[in-house]
């Protein structure tokens, strides 16, 4: 985990207050036999519709974080996916929520993308092409530029 904690939109006030509870999240983290990863937009009517993000969702009672990420990308995308390879977890400080993303990476799925929340989904390599990002997905491009020796931050988001 980041020893800092990501506070997106920090002029805005914090919905629950100091002390609301966090919300644990799986997020899947698609990585194709060239390197290429997936993201999806964030749909209508939720909270930053329209944002990139890497695929996942809420965990639910009794649920571990590789049985809501199978449950979720099935919702969301249509597929099964393989075995998931817990990677990093990201605290995010957001205006409606205190979110932990549990981000796995995710190398098989079966089946065909199915965007079953009217979302629209990018392979991407980086620099990602597509924005604006999600602020919690920010530190995960980091990431995998670090993995993959890019050293300029330019690297992240096509400008």
């Amino acid at each position: 985990m980041s020893s800092a904690m990501l506070v997106a939109d920090a002029a805005l006030p914090r919905e629950g207050g100091a002390n609301r509870p966090v919300v644990d999240v799986a997020v899947g983290v698609l990585i194709r036999p060239d390197g290429g990863f997936l993201l999806t937009s964030r749909p209508v009517g939720k909270v930053y519709a329209g944002y990139w993000e890497f695929p996942g969702g809420k965990l639910e009672a009794g649920e571990g974080v590789a049985q809501a990420l199978h449950r979720e990308l099935h919702e969301e995308l249509g597929i099964t996916i393989g075995p998931v390879m817990p990677w990093r977890v990201e605290m995010v400080d957001y205006p409606h929520a205190l979110v932990r993303l549990n981000f796995c990476k995710v190398f098989n799925w079966m089946g065909d993308l199915q965007m079953r929340e009217a979302q629209l989904f990018a392979w991407q390599q980086l620099p990602v092409q597509v924005a604006p990002v999600l602020p919690g997905t920010v530190p995960v491009l980091q990431w995998l530029a670090d993995e993959r020796g890019f050293k300029n931050a330019t690297y992240l988001v096509a400008t």
